[in-house]
């Protein structure tokens, strides 16, 4: 039995021993199905649950490559009902399959008649199938094929849908790879996507989601329908398609707060989609303006929960999601699984890293002692306002002050939560600050000026979380965030991940108040960095300037 740094425990958790010397290779095999709960200092544990097990299914592995990772690398022997079950739940997928017969009509079929008979029996799942074709085939309404995959799922029993996609109105879209060309991971990622159907890729911030999205639709060449989490965001795709691909500006629509056009490819935020009024959603039929061929889910992992729903109703459209991590803070992953699709490619951060296509970075957590009357007031607060009370500690401020001094010259995002926090700071660096209430074409002009260094420091709030573009910034500087999110971690960190002309590293700090609620949330954000492979150094604040 190799000494491996592995521990594989009954319950199906996954104990690494971080020091180990293969650490950092099983660390990378086990992301594939085992998902990350704790990170502290020398042992972190993972663990393997049904979703992450049907995911890496779904791209690609076998039961026999998951668990020839474990004996490869733990310790001990493994439990034999963690294999027996690791072995039975991936066999699960792919023994109830979503067809449709040559007339048309939508059948769900098993390759286990007792699997068939049993999930027919389940209240929200027997209106779905009006009517049985023989022992192991039934007709699925017209309009329930993502319902029904949402059930199947909740049920433990995921379906492989192969019922195909409608093709759309054909629209030629070509990629003009001049100077440029699509990086191998790129067109994997691609090919696995048309190869296995609808579905998600999984790819660090700066590796290249836009191109991702740019190839699969000159691979599909047909309507395309963008959905964004914002307007910057559709204004960068819309840059980014003219720039990268043969279509032209009269070819391409805004559908926002702010322009309401319809082209053959139109680019839509989630929140002009989730907009009502009189109770109703007032823009639904966008999603039947066109018969679009391909649905592009930008940032999948903030896929507001209506969108969901609307979504149930696309599954005829072929799907892409794309997001840096497919863990959602609402843990609507299955939803994400069942109604985009299963995770059909994912590159690692540090291999991406280590091939030079993203920025190397460092990350450090400062950890402030709050004086001592601050102390008090924290302690005699509710737990509702400890928190805030942490995360905006006057103390941060100086800490903000002297990394920016140790860092003069570079381009620095200071990120907050809070915007008094953020008026604040931005009046005592003297720097432009960026909120939601900044106008877009301000916003736009800040960015720009960040661009081109005429403003090499901005004060942000979580606005610039999400698909902002700002490839020179090497320095951020995380003073509040949402409770420690590891989705808002993953895109924070991505703001540093694009590579530099500088040929600078990256440097992402975490102000982090000491034995207070605000070092309790920094262990998410740790466990995120962790399970990319990042090492996260803590600093004490009075020797940060060293």
């Amino acid at each position: 039995m190799p000494d491996g740094p592995l521990i594989v425990q009954s319950d199906r958790t996954v104990l690494l021993e971080v020091a180990h010397p293969d650490a950092d290779n099983a660390r990378h095999e086990l992301a594939v199905f085992a998902e990350l709960e704790r990170a502290p200092e020398h042992i972190h544990t993972y663990r393997i649950t049904r979703l992450g097990l049907w995911n890496a299914r779904a791209a690609g592995h076998a039961s026999e490559e998951i668990l020839g990772t474990l004996e490869r690398y733990s310790k001990f022997a493994i439990p034999q009902s963690v294999t027996i079950d690791i072995a039975e739940t991936v066999a699960r997928y792919g023994r109830l399959v979503i067809e449709r017969r040559p007339d048309g009509v939508l059948t769900l079929r098993a390759t286990d008649t007792a699997v068939l008979t049993e999930i027919v029996k389940g209240k929200r799942i027997a209106p779905l199938l009006p009517s049985k074709l023989d022992a192991d085939t039934y007709v699925i309404e017209p309009w329930a094929r993502g319902q029904l995959k949402q059930e199947l799922v909740k049920l433990g029993w995921p379906a492989e849908d192969h019922a195909g996609y409608t093709p759309g109105t054909p629209h030629e879209i070509t990629l003009f790879e001049d100077g440029w060309a699509l990086r191998d991971y790129q067109q994997k990622a691609i090919d696995n996507f048309f190869e296995r159907g609808s579905g998600v890729v999984v790819l660090p911030c700066g590796a290249g989601k836009t191109l991702v999205g740019a190839g699969a639709m000159a691979t599909a060449k047909t309507n395309t329908l963008i959905l964004v989490t914002n307007t910057v965001s559709a204004r960068q795709w819309r840059s980014e398609l003219l720039k990268r691909t043969s279509l032209t500006e009269d070819e391409i629509g805004e559908y926002s707060g702010q322009v309401k056009e319809v082209k053959p490819v139109t680019i839509a935020t989630y929140q002009i989609l989730t907009a009502k009024r009189g109770g109703a959603y007032a823009h639904l039929e966008l999603l039947d303006a066109l018969d679009w061929g391909l649905v592009i889910y930008d940032e999948v992992h903030l896929l507001p929960a209506p969108v969901f729903k609307l979504t149930a109703e696309l599954q005829a459209r072929r799907r892409l999601g794309l997001t840096a991590t497919l863990v959602r803070e609402d843990g609507r992953e299955g939803d994400v699984f069942s109604l985009i699709g299963p995770k059909r490619f994912d590159a690692p951060w540090k291999e991406i890293e280590a091939q030079g296509f993203i920025s190397p970075a460092e990350c450090f957590e400062v950890r402030i002692d709050l004086p001592y009357n601050e102390r008090l007031v924290y302690a005699a607060a509710s737990d509702d306002e400890r928190y805030r009370l942490a995360a905006t500690a006057p103390a941060k401020l100086e800490v903000v002050k002297e990394l920016i001094a140790k860092h003069a010259g570079e381009r620095i995002l200071v990120i907050g939560q809070y915007l008094d926090q953020l008026d604040a700071l931005a009046a005592e660096l003297r720097v432009p600050e960026l909120t939601g209430s900044t106008p877009i074409a301000e916003r736009e002009r800040l960015y720009q000026a960040f661009r081109d260094g005429d403003e090499p420091i901005l004060v942000v709030s979580k606005v610039a979380n999400f698909s902002v573009d700002l490839p020179e910034a090497t320095v951020a500087i995380q003073v509040s965030g949402s409770f420690g999110s590891r989705q808002e971690e993953a895109q924070r960190l991505g703001r540093l991940l694009r590579p530099k002309q500088s040929g600078l590293s990256a440097n992402f700090y975490t102000l982090v108040a000491r034995d207070t609620v605000d070092q309790d949330f920094a262990q998410n954000r740790q466990r995120f960095l962790a399970e990319q492979g990042y090492s996260y150094t803590i600093l004490d604040a009075e020797h940060v300037a060293a």
